[in-house]
């Protein structure tokens, strides 16, 4: 098994003009990434716009950016629905398709009680048990909220569940049988502090190198440099954040020419000021934009 660590990124999902998934610019795109920066990907995450991609657009997408990558790469598949059957069939998929792990978000809209959300993860990692399972708890979008005693018990009973990615910010700490993942870009630094597991991050578009740096320099025990960077490198985390994620990285990715700025319904690109903010965000940071 692959360990699952360091800077990972929630790679967006380019789309050509007529709408469809564009492979050959998901492979571009994975190839910029790799070469900058990232340990591993993370495909058809809320960064990838999985809530509009069908099952078979995510697994060519997988299949596209496993070519990409090679065998070797991390590459964790976002097969998480809140529908039980629904992810244990998309987990079956991606697990065939090459997945070396799978995230499985806590269950949207349904609101199911503690009870729901255990029976939920303990039955799609039941579904692929040779598979490794990082769970996702993200209450700005689900709702509800899987504490850390819930995933720390999940992580303990079920073989195959080994990760968090935290995206509830007041509740990020260890997690006793869980690596811990952070899940916003401005919690990467915490994380490293106390000895996570590293990060998935959307600012590893654009500033990798250096969020790949913090990542050394706290292995090896520098601390005060990974806060350096961190702090040299928030304007790009505000940036990327000034409105719902991935809008302003697609806006970022087309400055950088790295992807087109395109996003499917219910998400529109950026307006103006909020490209603006994007541009101002990159420019404090450093970040050369292309002509």
């Amino acid at each position: 098994m692959k360990e699952i660590k360091g800077l990972l990124t929630a790679m967006a999902t380019p789309f050509g003009e007529s709408g469809g998934v564009d492979r050959d610019g998901a492979r571009r795109l994975a190839a910029h990434l790799l070469e900058h920066g990232s340990h591993g990907l993370v495909i058809a995450g809320s960064t990838g716009e999985c809530p509009t991609l069908t099952d078979q657009e995510e697994i060519d997408l997988l299949e596209a950016v496993r070519a990409e990558a090679g065998d070797e790469t991390l590459i964790v598949c976002g097969t998480g629905t809140n529908d039980t059957r629904h992810s244990c069939e998309l987990t079956k998929m991606a697990a065939e398709a090459g997945a070396d792990a799978s995230l499985v978000v806590v269950p949207y809209y349904n609101k199911p009680n503690p009870a729901g959300i255990r029976a939920h993860f303990e039955t799609v990692a039941a579904a692929v048990p040779e598979l490794p399972m990082v769970m996702y708890n993200i209450p700005a979008r689900v709702v509800i909220n899987a504490s850390p005693e819930l995933l720390g018990e999940l992580g303990r009973a079920v073989d195959n569940i080994v990760a968090v990615k935290q995206a509830n910010d007041e509740e990020l700490g260890p997690i006793e049988g869980l690596t811990v993942l952070a899940g916003n870009d401005n919690t990467f630094l915490r994380v490293l502090e106390f000895g996570g597991g590293g990060g998935i991050t959307v600012a590893s578009h654009i500033v990798g190198e250096r969020m790949r740096e913090m990542w050394e320099a706290a292995q090896s025990g520098d601390l005060d440099r990974a806060r350096q960077i961190d702090a040299e490198i928030t304007p790009v985390y505000e940036a990327t954040s000034v409105t719902t994620n991935p809008i302003p990285l697609k806006a970022a990715l087309a400055m950088l020419g790295l992807c087109e700025d395109r996003l499917r319904l219910p998400l529109v690109s950026a307006d103006a000021e909020q490209r603006a903010a994007v541009k101002a965000g990159l420019d404090a940071a450093g970040v050369a934009i292309a002509s």
